[in-house]
């Protein structure tokens, strides 16, 4: 068979059948049935088997079986191809679907970002259970579209935004709810990212394409064009093309606190500022402003994002010598009566200055403990439970970040209207909100 050639809608229709008579039927059913499960282990396949989705199959192959794995680069896919010897191994993921439909329970999508939903919704269709990595999805339409496709086909989703799995966010929680610090009117995140290149035009030279690489399937839905190592396999995310820039990496970790805990929905008005926008990568550096309605009884709010060594004013209320955040990055919650300081997922939160830590008696001192990221998906398969980030709640989340992107691509506010998907006062920005295709390739 030609791998070039299968499409989607294809091998969908050919596995149709197989599928229905060969999927494991889920746990939770059988068990009501009273028989007994036919495997404790579900088992799971992987698009992408290096980078962070090798970290995805290492974790998840804790409480799953890994029988399948797909990377359109052996180099790249290597460690994770010697370190479960029995998977049975693949380029294209439409081939690895087509023949495993019948032997799989989930599969974990941990490719650049602009194949993340042709690759999600082809296992979804299958009735399959999808680890998407964050952000979930490439463009504000393919949010949208993964999300609907996780309810009509009653699977089990999750992105890979591992801090929705933390005490530390559910702490933070308590406290706002319990009024240590007021109403909150503002939020500011910030992050070390970019740690790749951005800002740059695409490479005038072409480069003979990797011997290890099938630079066709790592195209996927991106427009063609020449191999060059600018893209792959490591610096894809600056590239507007395959990635989302540092906001895409980053966000949907450090912006996930305030848009649970404060029940953010969509904003009303996205402004960005940046080191300059140009057609082929995202800025050097961003600063993008979030603007929220009144949402129930709380306030309206601002939240707003800094990158590329771009930072917030420092909080007089944090003591010398005291860093904002961690590492990677952090977020300042700001109320009306105090402020709390977390690290990039929601960690590590607390109210400053530390004497506010001190004095503050919490009226609830004990939190679930919930499962790690990848065991709850694994639970989930198995209970049919929605996972804690599933696409219902991972499609606003990714939505509010892709939207920074918008307003960054548009060089001017962007007036969203959520109900209609639509920049209001921007109609030209479509595209940028719809994405595109090549043939063959479309969600």
């Amino acid at each position: 068979m030609d791998t070039k050639s299968v499409s989607r809608r294809s091998f969908l229709k050919r596995t149709a059948g197989a599928a229905a008579v060969f999927t494991i039927v889920p746990r939770h059913v059988i068990a009501k049935s009273g028989k007994t499960p036919p495997s404790d282990r579900p088992h799971i396949a992987s698009v992408g088997a290096g980078g962070q989705a090798g970290h995805d199959i290492a974790a998840v192959s804790r409480w799953a079986d890994i029988v399948a794995l797909c990377d359109v680069d052996d180099e790249r896919g290597a460690e994770s191809f010697n370190k479960f010897p029995d998977a049975r191994r693949y380029k294209d993921f439409r081939v690895m679907l087509d023949k495993e439909a019948g032997n799989i329970d989930g599969v974990i999508v941990g490719t650049p970002d602009h194949t993340h939903a042709v690759a999600a919704l082809a296992a979804m269709e299958l009735g399959k259970a999808v680890y998407v990595e964050k952000p979930m999805a490439h463009s504000i339409y393919e949010t949208r579209k993964l999300a609907e496709a996780g309810r009509r086909h009653k699977v089990v989703t999750q992105m890979g935004n591992q801090g929705h799995s933390f005490l530390g966010c559910r702490m933070t929680k308590a406290w706002i709810e319990d009024g240590a610090i007021g109403d909150v009117t503002e939020v500011l995140c910030w992050t070390n990212r970019p740690i790749w290149p951005q800002g740059m035009e695409r490479p005038a030279e072409t480069m003979p394409v990797p011997p290890s690489l099938d630079w066709d399937l790592w195209l996927g839905p991106a427009p063609f064009r020449p191999y060059h190592r600018a893209y792959a396999p490591r610096n894809w995310r600056g590239w507007w093309d395959f990635g989302t820039g540092a906001l895409g990496d980053m966000g949907c970790h450090i912006m996930d606190a305030a848009h649970w805990i404060l029940d953010l929905g969509a904003p009303a008005r996205i402004t960005a500022e940046s080191s300059g926008v140009n057609n082929e990568s995202a800025p050097a550096w961003s600063v993008i402003r979030y603007e929220f309605p009144k949402r129930g009884k709380m306030p309206p709010l601002t939240l707003t994002w800094h990158d590329g060594g771009k930072m917030p004013p420092r909080p007089p209320e944090l003591e010398e010598g005291r860093r904002m955040g961690d590492d990677d990055g952090g977020s300042l919650f700001v109320g009306t009566k105090g402020k709390i300081m977390t690290g990039t997922y929601g960690n590590g939160g607390r109210l400053i200055p530390e004497s506010a830590m001190k004095d503050y008696k919490p009226s609830k001192q004990d939190f679930d403990r919930p499962a790690g990221h990848h065991q709850n998906w694994i639970d989930s398969i198995k209970s049919g439970k929605p996972a804690v980030s599933n696409f219902d709640y991972a499609s606003g989340l990714t939505e509010l970040v892709l939207l920074g992107n918008l307003a960054l691509r548009a060089q001017q506010p962007i007036e969203w209207d959520a109900a209609h998907m639509k920049a209001k006062n921007l109609p030209e920005a479509d595209p940028w909100i719809n994405g595109s295709y090549r043939d063959g390739w479309k969600v």
